[in-house]
């Protein structure tokens, strides 16, 4: 891998090559699920069902949708299954659009290109399509807001 490990500005081939699912079930790769965002700023929440962080954070989550209404949220779970997937959609009413990684958090090669080891984790994706912000834990952190503010 060329890039910067600790910071990248794009993403592995295979990390574009991962398969996630839609909640239709069906397949795609993350690199459709980018490239139906192409040109807008893109905020990323990996997240589980089960996660606690994860949704106490949501309340939070709610507030930066707010403010930043023309952003496209990209919600991807690492739950193994998609039932509880499915249903903590519904139950936290999470606005966006939603992938499942169906490998769970410790396998795939998204996972393992983000160094996936905390979730939540954010990471903010310019309107050229480049990693702007590559790893925040909280979604409170300020350099989310600053990521999204330069678009």
């Amino acid at each position: 891998m060329s890039c910067n490990t600790n910071n990248p500005k794009e993403f592995s081939e295979e990390a574009l090559q991962d398969m996630v699912l839609t909640v239709t079930n069906e397949k795609m790769t993350f690199r459709e699920v980018l490239y139906k965002n192409k040109g807008k700023t893109i905020l990323i929440d990996v997240w589980a069902s089960w996660c606690k962080d994860c949704k106490v954070s949501l309340p939070d989550l709610e507030e930066v949708q707010k403010n930043f209404p023309e952003v496209s949220y990209v919600f991807l779970s690492v739950d193994r299954g998609n039932t509880a997937w499915k249903r903590a959609i519904e139950k936290y009413n999470l606005k966006g659009q939603h992938y499942n990684f169906p490998k769970g958090q410790k396998n795939g090669a998204f996972v393992d290109f983000i160094n996936l080891w905390w979730i939540p984790r954010y990471m903010v994706i310019n309107k050229k399509g480049e990693i702007t912000l590559f790893k925040a834990t909280k979604i409170t952190d300020k350099k989310i807001v600053e990521a999204l503010k330069k678009g």
